[in-house]
């Protein structure tokens, strides 16, 4: 079996990376990474691997594809910054690193929609846990009992997992607030199913460095094995048929670094197509694979027609209050005294200790409306389910992009349970030009209702009686009325570069979808994609577990489509 894993754009992502070193732990398995991107290489920049400078990674910078979006019509009309992580490791290489899984009634939605209840949460739980490594005692070695519940980790998996290594001065305020406003409950573990609360972040940190899907490569490679190969400089532009006119997909073109020419590579089973949200249906209509009312005017010939592809791009949106604290112990100082700021890299490089070696929040809300909000005299809930939340919001120890001179909190909020649709499209037949990204966010009225919503509730939770003193007013968001706050909305909102479902799975023989169940793309053979676009709802969760825990259980089904041994998860 030699099966081609090609990522085109990000290979070293969670979805690729894991599949990859899953199958070839199979010495009779051979896989091929293909990657557009080049290593990604801590030793050659630190801040790949200092966790606390994961927000000077994007965008603008070369791990970043450095997309935008087209312009947002509800975000007066302004094109925003798209990340997207190229070179190994992929957007988990440049991501800032927060690991939630959603609600139990986020991921049972993926059953509902695929048809298939192996996608439901108690199935891929054990997935969530099979890849994980979970840091029992974090860098500064506190003791952890009440921060998170042992039985929903797995400590002997790949992908690194911790609590905070290092304290924030207001962490005891934070806490102490779940226990003064009802409003606010404190959970114990907000990656058990239920993640209604208030509680301590986990993030993708493994000894005090980032942990990102080049570890998965790392293993293959720790461990010798001799078949699997990656190669870099290798940028997918296509899928194409192995047999001219026909459906076997197990072909790419890929544009060859060396001498800018094209080549194809054919697999002798098949293709695993894990590009991410965005370049996963962009490399798909390129391929002919799409709409035809879309592909015919650019003059691309239809090979397979599925209107789907590109279509349901759903992402999370939010907006940061920025907050002035009485408190000369924030990231603030690191940003302004260089000298200060190369003290705290030799700790990091020395010992792995000190404030870099965790992301700048320490806490994260999950909250849902109350049952009697007036948001739902007009609009229908768009959550999940009961145990999911609307939206979040994050503790930010300092103001992460710089500016001001005081010291700051900073608190992103944001609506997680979006109900607005946007896509990706093309509008060439060039498969190198930009793909249209369009996220269409706040299209649908209920998204900006519940972003406002957000920022009066941490506004609530923040004048409890365990932040008097503390909190000295606001930098950036004094908007009182509806009507001030919509539009510090609409002119400060970012997506917060979460997107799913644009290659969604769909039950075997739905005439609607790009993926059955088993993330073979439809209508073809010897094609499957493992990635983000295949979920089809997304979690109230920041995405890189989902996508671990797909990739985990796609290597079993792959495995056992192949008559290969599968060990329980």
């Amino acid at each position: 079996m030699r099966p081609v894993l090609t990522n085109g754009t990000a290979i070293g992502g969670p979805g690729g990376s894991t599949v990859a070193d899953r199958l070839s732990e199979d010495p009779t398995v051979n896989v091929l990474l293909l990657e557009a991107g080049g290593e990604n290489d801590p030793a050659v920049d630190p801040a790949l691997a200092i966790p606390l400078f994961c927000t000077t990674l994007t965008p603008n910078t070369p791990y970043d594809w450095n997309y935008t979006t087209v312009p947002q019509e509800e975000l007066n009309g302004r094109s925003i910054p798209y990340p997207l992580g190229i070179g190994l490791g992929g957007s988990s290489a440049v991501n800032c690193l927060v690991y939630t899984r959603g609600s139990a009634d986020d991921i049972d939605t993926w059953a509902k929609f695929s048809g298939d209840e192996g996608w439901s949460w108690d199935s891929m739980l054990p997935y969530f846990k099979k890849g994980e490594k979970f840091n029992i005692v974090p860098r500064d070695g506190h003791n952890t009992t009440g921060q998170y519940l042992p039985a929903f980790h797995g400590t002997h998996g790949v992908i690194g997992v911790s609590l905070p290594g290092y304290p924030f001065p207001f962490d005891g305020r934070v806490v102490n607030t779940t226990q003064e406003l009802a409003e606010f409950p404190y959970r114990v573990d907000m990656n058990s199913g239920e993640h209604i609360g208030i509680g301590w972040v986990q993030s993708l940190v493994d000894g005090g460095q980032r942990s990102s899907a080049k570890a998965h490569l790392l293993r293959a490679e720790n461990e010798g094995r001799k078949n699997i190969d990656v190669l870099l400089h290798a940028r997918v532009s296509r899928v194409v048929p192995a047999v001219d006119g026909m459906t076997d997909l197990r072909s790419v073109e890929v544009l060859d670094s060396a001498d800018e020419s094209l080549k194809i590579i054919t697999a002798k089973n098949e293709i695993i197509l894990s590009a991410g949200s965005v370049m996963t249906p962009t490399i798909l209509l390129h391929s002919g694979i799409g709409d035809p009312g879309l592909l015919e005017p650019l003059g691309i010939t239809t090979i397979l027609s599925l209107p789907s592809v590109g279509k349901n791009l759903t992402d999370h949106i939010g907006v940061s209050t920025t907050l002035v604290v009485n408190s000369t112990n924030t990231y603030d100082i690191v940003l302004r005294n260089e000298t200060l700021r190369n003290e705290w890299i030799e700790e990091w490089t020395t010992n792995k200790t000190g404030l870099l070696t965790d992301t700048s929040e320490n806490h994260a809300a999950w909250l849902r409306l109350p049952d009697n909000s007036t948001v739902f005299e007009n609009y229908s809930d768009p959550s999940s389910g009961p145990l999911t939340a609307h939206y979040e919001f994050l503790f930010q120890n300092g103001l992460a992009s710089g500016g001001g001179s005081g010291n700051y909190i900073n608190v992103p909020t944001a609506c997680v349970s979006p109900a607005s649709r946007g896509s990706v499209s093309i509008n060439s037949s060039d498969p190198f030009s930009r793909p249209l990204v369009n996220p269409a966010l706040l299209t649908a009225p209920v998204d900006i209702l519940i972003v406002r919503e957000s920022i009066r509730a941490a506004r609530r939770f923040f004048s409890g009686p365990a932040w008097e003193g503390y909190i000295l007013g606001s930098l950036n968001n004094n908007a009182t009325t509806d009507e001030e706050l919509d539009e510090f909305i609409r002119q400060n909102a970012v997506s917060f570069f979460h997107p799913v479902s644009t290659a969604s799975m769909s039950p075997e023989g739905a005439d609607w979808g790009v993926v059955d169940p088993d993330l073979r793309v439809k209508g073809a053979s010897g094609l499957r994609i493992v990635d983000a676009s295949v979920i089809p709802r997304l979690p109230a969760a920041h995405t890189s577990a989902a996508v671990y825990a797909v990739a985990e259980r796609a290597a079993d089904i792959i495995k056992l489509a192949y008559g290969l041994p599968v060990e329980a998860p």
